[in-house]
């Protein structure tokens, strides 16, 4: 304990010296102090108050092509963490009032934007990342020995611990070997190690690689480095290698850490999954790249799905370049979906797995997307862990829920295949008890069957009108009093002090109630009917004062000229425009208007001028 804050203490005030931690980088040129060098930086950059600008590095890109590929993925740790946005550690900075104030106070692009900028600008940067991170294990440079590769692993880990895992995977192949080869079991042993330790070294690189490429597929570059990584075939290299490595069987020899186990979350295996499946979701997310996911005939059963729908294409569809999409008989969407389905129910992947496919579904809607997933029993699948395992995980729960919502909304035939899953009123009742149990969890499946209900009704197809006679789902939500008991809930489970980017949406799905209220001209018998409910429950005023406060923190929001409305207008269907409308007419201060809040809350009870952004 002295010794480590000794350490710490030491390491601080390196920190300190700018230009101390600059020099540093240039001893990374000598092969031989290079592993050293890296776990310096790397310790001091983890306490160094301030981030460093990459572009202060002496000669940063001819510092980058001088190294070899393993000297790359270790390099790839101190990147890191100078690309990555410095986390406060404190709940309330996580708030969209904090987030506002400090977007306002930080007019320019932060370090490390500014750094992932200078990465971008560095020649053969991403191309000799996309090889990392999708070369086999067989491709690796033969020239280390046993003795470096345990060198590079005595900079990951403990050194008992890298003994201690050796020691275990020699035992355990040792008394495989014994009792039919017993003569020669530790000749094996010794050829097999340093096989056992390619494949770690390999995972260990690819996780380091890959979450660089996350941070930089979410920041301003984003259309650059979707570009550059589609160029590179990053998608179809990262097929190639899902069975054997990303998804790999776990042998009975696999090295984990000491005082931890295969399946557990700080294992190398399940680290490489996890980020695996957040790149993959980065990738996806509205942008017309996703479509690489697929193979050539996976593309052709999306162009048919739509011809026989006798629908237009998607451009995206057409225009993707069939050299970079992936290759062989299964494209990486299809094979997640097939590992998705085989998960435990207690895997700690079904979260991310979820979101990853769900981003694949987000933007503009596509029956044809949704179609070809619906084929692969992507519903039965998710309705089987809500109602049938009656799963209890909140954030796996979320996520299944948006996913739900992605693959229903407005497709006639998912409704369809609910129904016919949901066939009894006690699996119904339990589907509703998983809804009901957290709205903020499930409001946008709520928005979902909402919108999905307002297009059926408006249409005159006879599937249609059967669907909607015998959907279960639709006949719920077509009573007014549950569309008024989840408005209800909506605003009430949300304050303006408490919004953060995870409950935003229950305001805009409560929002998204009213505006179809409008459409039918039944915005005041809305707003009228939550002002008795307030009554009812002996709070007048609450809820309305309530919304209005959020409504205008909504403009104060989402007005912002660098805000991007298109994500709003993609999922709903509903021009941002007639957003801004329905919000104005909300919050007009003239109270003899009948859309008007303040019509509605008597003046004792009236607390709407309250400027809840000093709060």
């Amino acid at each position: 304990s002295v010794r480590y804050k000794t350490q710490l203490c030491v390491t601080r005030r390196l920190a300190e010296r700018n230009d101390f931690v600059l020099f540093l980088f240039t001893l990374m040129t000598n092969k031989k102090t290079f592993l050293q060098t890296a776990t310096l930086i790397e310790d001091i950059l983890g306490v160094k108050k301030e981030m460093i600008q990459l572009d202060d590095i002496p000669n940063l890109a001819s510092l980058v092509s001088s190294f070899d590929q393993q000297q790359l993925a270790n390099f790839c740790r101190i990147l890191a963490v100078t690309i990555s946005e410095l986390d406060t550690g404190s709940d309330d900075k996580h708030t969209l009032l904090a987030k506002n104030a400090q977007q306002k106070k930080n007019l320019g692009p932060s370090r490390a934007e500014i750094n992932q900028a200078t990465l971008l600008n560095i020649p053969g940067f991403i191309e000799r990342l996309c090889k990392l991170a999708t070369r086999k294990v067989s491709e690796t440079t033969g020239t280390s020995s046993f003795l470096q590769e345990l060198e590079e692993w005595y900079t990951w880990l403990d050194n008992a611990l890298v003994l201690d895992a050796l020691m275990r995977v020699a035992n355990e192949e040792a008394e495989q070997k014994s009792s039919d080869e017993s003569g020669l079991a530790n000749t094996s042993t010794r050829t097999q190690l340093p096989q056992s330790m390619k494949i770690m070294h390999e995972i260990m690189y690819k996780l380091e690689v890959l979450y660089v490429l996350c941070v930089l597929l979410m920041g301003r570059q984003r259309n650059q480095v979707h570009k550059m990584i589609a160029e590179f075939r990053l998608i179809p290299g990262l097929n190639n290698l899902f069975d054997k490595l990303i998804w790999r069987k776990h042998s009975a020899s696999a090295l984990v850490l000491h005082g931890h186990n295969q399946n557990c979350d700080c294992s190398p295996d399940i680290t490489l999954k996890i980020q695996f499946l957040r790149l993959l979701q980065s990738f996806s997310d509205h942008h017309e790249n996703k479509y690489l996911l697929l193979n050539s005939q996976e593309l052709n059963e999306l162009s048919a799905i739509s011809h026989k729908a006798n629908i237009p294409e998607v451009d995206a569809v057409v225009n993707t370049d069939r050299s970079l999409v992936c290759d062989g008989k299964r494209g990486l969407l299809t094979r997640l979906l097939q590992v998705m389905k085989k998960e435990p129910a207690e895997s700690s992947f079904r979260f991310w797995q979820a979101r990853a496919v769900e981003s694949f579904l987000r933007g503009t809607t596509s029956y044809a997307d949704q179609m070809f997933l619906l084929k692969r029993g992507l519903l039965e699948h998710i309705l089987y862990c809500i109602v049938d395992s009656e799963c209890k995980s909140r954030d796996v729960l979320q996520s299944y829920f948006d996913l739900l919502g992605e693959l229903m909304k407005f497709n006639i035939d998912a409704f369809k295949r609910f129904n016919k899953y949901i066939n009894t009123d006690e699996k119904f009742q339990i589907f509703l008890n998983q809804i009901n149990s957290s709205l903020v969890d499930s409001n946008m499946l709520v928005r979902c069957i909402t919108l999905s209900l307002d297009r059926f009704e408006n249409q005159s197809d006879a599937k249609v009108a059967e669907v909607l006679s015998e959907c279960r789902l639709l006949s719920y939500m077509s009573q007014m009093s549950m569309r008024m008991s989840f408005l209800f809930r909506l605003i009430n489970i949300i304050h303006v002090q408490t919004l953060t980017q995870e409950n935003v949406s229950c305001l805009n799905t409560s929002l998204v109630i009213l505006m179809l209220a409008r459409r039918k001209e039944k915005l005041p018998f809305y707003l009228r009917t939550l002002q008795q409910m307030e009554y009812t429950e002996k709070y007048p005023g609450f809820i309305l004062n309530n919304f209005h406060s959020l409504l205008r923190f909504w403009q104060q929001h989402y007005l912002n000229k660098d805000k991007d409305s298109t994500c709003l207008e993609n999922s709903s269907c509903i021009s941002f425009t007639y957003w801004k409308e329905t919000v104005s007419i909300l919050l007009s201060p003239d109270r003899t208007s009948p859309c008007a809040i303040v019509s509605y809350i008597d003046e004792a009870y009236m607390d709407i001028d309250r400027d809840f952004s000093e709060e």
